[in-house]
């Protein structure tokens, strides 16, 4: 895999080849995704399309390195995660990669400048609160900061999520149903920061989406039906080399 990995464009920043996973069910055998490839260029936002059930999420966390397939090759930066074992990958996560995630995941003891600042505390960082003030500040949301998440709205939540998804200026932002919770204003709202600060910071965003408005601004999509993909677009030409 490193060979293939090295024969890479330089700016190919994931690559998933032959990727399959199955599971093992009631019933036998279950087959979620078969023979997904796919290339992931720096800068880039891409969107991963399709129906409930199609496979989108599961391919999502395969990239990040939350799971491993039961068949093909990922690389993440030139490292193949299938030869990872889970410390590293959470490694490679905790260098790279943010998440926003469409149900939040904010810890709801801990304040939003709070819930920003954990992933850079456990780094060990010790500009964790200067860096979480700057990051809220860029989403607007400095007034509130010292408010629990029970306290904020949905959009204001997801906000939060974004602040914590960027503050450790991630090279690759994955995002699952970004806007699924919200409504059509807050949902707009939210997919015009992202792509604001995806334009800004020049992180690669994937994203998961339902939403074909949201997919239609990814410079790239990839449709997914039974798990394999049935139409994908051409990268950009403002994210070639």
């Amino acid at each position: 895999m490193s060979g293939n990995a090295s024969a890479l464009s330089s700016n190919v920043l994931l690559n998933a080849v032959d990727v399959s996973k199955s599971v093992q069910g009631p019933e036998g055998r279950l087959d979620i995704l078969s023979r997904v490839s796919l290339q992931v260029r720096e800068g880039e936002s891409f969107a991963i399309v399709g129906a409930s059930g199609s496979g989108k999420t599961t391919l999502l966390g395969l990239l990040a390195g939350l799971d491993t397939p039961t068949h093909g090759h990922i690389a993440l930066d030139g490292h193949a995660l299938e030869s990872l074992d889970e410390e590293a990958r959470a490694d490679l996560r905790r260098r790279l990669v943010g998440f926003v995630f469409q149900s939040f995941h904010l810890l709801p003891a801990l304040t939003a400048e709070e819930n920003v600042m954990l992933p850079l505390e456990l780094e060990g960082r010790d500009d964790a609160r200067a860096r979480a003030r700057d990051a809220l500040e860029a989403v607007a949301l400095s007034p509130r900061r010292r408010h629990y998440p029970a306290q904020l709205s949905g959009g204001e939540q997801q906000r939060v999520a974004i602040a914590r998804a960027f503050v450790h200026s991630p090279r690759l932002l994955f995002a699952d149903e970004p806007t699924g919770n919200l409504d059509q204003r807050t949902g707009h709202h939210i997919s015009d920061l992202m792509f604001a600060l995806n334009h800004d910071h020049r992180t690669t965003l994937i994203l998961v989406t339902h939403d074909p408005r949201l997919a239609a601004r990814c410079t790239r999509q990839v449709e997914l039906d039974n798990g394999r993909v049935i139409a994908s677009s051409q990268p950009s030409a403002a994210v070639l080399p």
